[in-house]
């Protein structure tokens, strides 16, 4: 039980992280979002984000990446990154 992983999950959707990209969402719903951090500062023992861009993206496999974009936008720290990210996966997949 000990070495069960759990996933990181926000409101209920997967958060899957590579270097400074964070992908939230499901690859298999119509829309996912991708947060990358731009700038950090350290903040005692560890760096904090000071700048995050989000893209809201399809994932249909058939497009190229920049058609994939839907929707963009910055903020100055990780979590109003992820609330506003949260906001508009919510609203990208109630329209399907």
């Amino acid at each position: 039980m000990a070495n069960e992983k759990i996933p990181l999950t926000y409101k209920g959707r997967p958060l899957r992280r590579k270097d400074n990209i964070i992908y939230y969402g499901d690859m298999s719903d119509s829309h996912i979002i991708q947060l990358q951090i731009l700038d950090t500062k350290p903040a005692g023992d560890m760096n904090v984000a000071t700048r995050v861009s989000i893209q809201l993206q399809l994932t249909a496999p058939d497009l190229k990446s920049r058609d994939r974009v839907v929707k963009r936008s910055e903020k100055d720290s990780l979590y109003s990154a992820i609330d506003i990210a949260s906001i508009w996966l919510e609203r990208a997949l109630a329209t399907r």
